[in-house]
């Protein structure tokens, strides 16, 4: 396979066939993201991608399940999303098509688009929410409102798409802890998504958000604070959703279903606070 590295992929892709549909990301402001730094936006050449993907037919007998990276592969035309997803499974039997989208793909293509393409195959989305807390998403210049994320997501919902968002304790530092956990668990509550994915912030080299740390300008919570975060959080939050805290990142690996497991994860949580020799040390975390 042919790929320009580096290349991402979530967790729940390990065992799918990724092809790249665009390279880095459309949007690529985040002041705390680092991933695609290194790369210009570009929609693929539509032969190359094919190209892959016959190529993927000779290595792998059984493909049930395709990643389009890069970062937001759904910015591309819609017309070249619906090609590939046809072509791909046109080669293999298919579970299903999913790629990673920001809130303004969703927002910018009409509700016919997206039906066009869930019916294509594509049928997982990953969305990066971060925060539901308006203030921090201006800061880390996110692009959009807490209210236009939960448009796009509803938008995503009603096209027939299941959604995997993620979150991120730690985001708004020590300053906007409180603010942070109520509004992302008040913004999950309206989504409802399928899957919910909590992350914890770890700053990257190059990035706005790192430069300010580096400065003083930006106070990280420790892992004691990121784990009362993360209790009040879940406190609050009410989705039915299948929950995951489980990522490098974590100080805690948690997972649940929501709501019927919060009892359990909030016990978790204050056996962790009551013996701290359980967190995950500093060099285990990675991004």
């Amino acid at each position: 396979m042919r790929y320009e590295e580096p290349v991402f992929r979530p967790p729940s892709e390990a065992y799918s066939l990724i092809i790249q549909a665009t390279i880095g990301c459309s949007w690529n402001k985040c002041t705390f993201c680092g991933m695609y730094k290194m790369k210009k936006f570009r929609v693929r050449d539509l032969e190359e991608v094919k190209e892959d993907f016959r190529i993927a037919k000779k290595l792998y007998h059984n493909v049930d399940r395709v990643f389009l990276a890069d970062g937001n592969a759904l910015v591309a035309d819609t017309d070249y999303l619906l090609e590939i997803a046809n072509y791909a499974n046109s080669l293999f039997k298919l579970e299903r098509i999913s790629c990673y989208a920001n809130p303004t793909d969703l927002l910018e293509k009409s509700k016919d688009e997206l039906i066009k393409l869930r019916k294509a195959g594509i049928k997982l989305l990953y969305v990066g929410i971060e925060s539901g807390d308006d203030e921090i998403l201006r800061k880390i210049r996110k692009g959009v409102s807490s209210e236009e994320i939960y448009e796009a997501c509803q938008k995503a919902h009603e096209c027939g798409f299941e959604l995997s968002v993620t979150v991120l304790t730690g985001i708004g530092g020590r300053e906007r802890m409180k603010e942070n956990a109520l509004n992302t668990a008040k913004l999950l509550n309206r989504i409802q998504p399928k899957y919910t994915g909590v992350l914890t912030y770890i700053p990257v080299p190059n990035t706005a958000l790192y430069v300010k740390i580096k400065r003083g300008e930006f106070e990280l919570p420790n892992a004691i604070e990121n784990l009362l975060e993360l209790r009040m959080l879940i406190e609050n939050l009410e989705a039915k959703t299948i929950f995951r805290c489980n990522h490098a990142s974590n100080y805690l690996p948690i997972k649940g279903n929501m709501p019927e497991d919060k009892v359990k994860l909030l016990k978790a949580i204050e056996y962790a606070l009551a013996h701290p020799e359980l967190l995950k040390p500093e060099w285990l975390r990675g991004l």
